[in-house]
């Protein structure tokens, strides 16, 4: 029998994550499905429910519900718990482990393949959401020298409070970095939804250094005012497989080779 899968979301037509994993599927020789699910704003815990009757083997979960995931697991792994969020939920006779795997996508993409260590680098985080909480602390534990900026400060502060342990991370209004400058800048913000910029000064990049946006599929206003300052910039395709990567390998125990799927999106 084939194992079903799918990825839920509100909304959801646009997602990528059907391709990225029959791809994996066929790399590997796994015998799997995978669909999207349109699940009510209102609907989440219903929609899972339905999803483990049905007999499907586990799901990811993407915009709106991560906080709601986090919540209906039953067990959490250690990342989940420090992004207090959800992404990968596998289903195990009367159990719903939860993890999250958007932070190892995102530091596998910079270091495997932009070919950038994070060891001992200046990295500030841009953005205190969800997707921020989700990176956090395996930025922090890929040996970097996390700074956090965001508009509403209190929501950095408690952020990185949330940590299960102690770090020494800085936390910047944006008023306060115009004397700063960083290897790595991440815009964990969705300002590029909306194309409007993170209001950074431009002394902002190191010289050489990678502006990363976590969003993917458009040139965001983040990417171009990067560029016109001289940073490598990079978008979010490359985290969106790799983050797939970890949670396909969750499901099935083998870690498909990434490289040929972002190249594929990349040229179409």
């Amino acid at each position: 029998m084939t194992d079903k899968y799918a990825v839920i979301g509100n909304p959801i037509a646009h997602s990528k994550s059907p391709q990225i994993h029959m791809m994996f599927a066929e790399q590997t020789g796994q015998g799997i499905s995978y669909e999207t699910i349109l699940a009510p704003l209102d609907g989440f815990t219903a929609t899972v429910e339905r999803l483990r009757s049905d007999g499907y083997k586990g799901c990811s979960v993407t915009v709106p519900f991560k906080f709601e995931a986090f919540e209906l697991a039953t067990e959490l792994s250690v990342r989940a718990r420090s992004a207090q969020a959800v992404n990968t939920l596998t289903f195990k006779d009367d159990s719903i482990n939860g993890d999250n795997t958007d932070g190892a996508g995102l530091v596998r993409d910079i270091e495997q393949n932009l070919g950038i260590s994070l060891k001992g680098k200046r990295v500030l985080l841009v953005g205190a959401g969800g997707a921020a909480f989700g990176v956090a602390q395996p930025l922090f534990k890929a040996g970097s020298r996390l700074s956090v900026t965001n508009r509403t400060i209190e929501k950095a502060q408690r952020m990185v409070e949330s940590f299960d342990e102690e770090h020494v991370i800085s936390i910047f209004e944006y008023s306060s970095l115009k004397n700063e400058s960083f290897d790595v800048v991440i815009n964990a913000t969705s300002t590029g939804l909306s194309n409007e910029m993170p209001p950074l000064p431009s002394t902002i990049f190191a010289p050489g250094a990678l502006a990363y946006d976590m969003m993917y599929g458009r040139k965001t206003p983040f990417m171009k005012f990067a560029r016109e300052q001289g940073a490598q910039v990079a978008d979010g395709l490359g985290m969106l497989v790799e983050q797939a990567a970890e949670a396909f390998n969750i499901w099935r125990g083998v870690r498909p080779d990434t490289a040929p799927v972002i190249s594929k999106f990349r040229s179409s």
